[in-house]
């Protein structure tokens, strides 16, 4: 194995297991520039990717229930935030700075127009977002309803705390709900 590809393959390792601090890749090897790192290090392979492959561990945690202008829009199965919803955008993009300012406004419009029919649908005192992608660079926005004197109200919500699930007749009725709104 030549050298570009042993780094390459332990800076890989390395962001798997943790990226809190790039510079510390620059210490293993100062003539590569970060700037040059960074593909192979932020770029998930839309191969291996949730919301690309379309797997059953994606339909183990979500549901899909629309496909909007430029996103595809889902329901979490765990609803410790009662109404918690996801958009993905459509393809596999890595990072909101990288679409153009169309589709940039076309996929927070998406983002805003399920928010609002979340907000018409479940009342909450305020919607959180989340766009994390530190694991998974697909561009996608978490969307959880926040209700004073609930979970996690005035706080971070969690990514997934495990704890309410609900019967198929319920996850059709939030559904239903969302829609009408959409």
């Amino acid at each position: 194995m030549d050298a570009k590809v042993q780094f390459i393959s332990e800076v890989s390792k390395y962001y798997q297991k943790d990226f809190e601090n790039r510079k510390n890749l620059l210490n293993f090897a100062p003539n590569y520039k970060l700037e040059a790192l960074k593909p192979s290090i932020m770029q998930s392979d839309p191969k291996q990717c949730l919301y690309c492959t379309n797997n059953e561990t994606l339909h183990d945690l979500m549901i899909e229930f629309a496909q909007l202008s430029v996103s595809r829009v889902f329901l979490f199965k765990e609803q410790t935030y009662r109404g918690r919803c996801l958009v993905a955008y459509k393809d596999h993009i890595n990072d909101l700075n990288e679409l153009s300012d169309e589709d940039r406004n076309a996929f927070m419009a998406d983002v805003v127009r399920v928010t609002r029919a979340m907000q018409k649908a479940f009342n909450p005192e305020k919607i959180n977002y989340g766009a994390y992608s530190d694991k998974l660079s697909h561009l996608h926005f978490h969307l959880a309803p926040k209700y004073v004197d609930g979970p996690d109200y005035g706080g971070t919500f969690q990514m997934n705390p495990g704890k309410v699930y609900l019967s198929d007749a319920e996850y059709a009725d939030m559904i239903s709900k969302i829609k009408e709104n959409l």
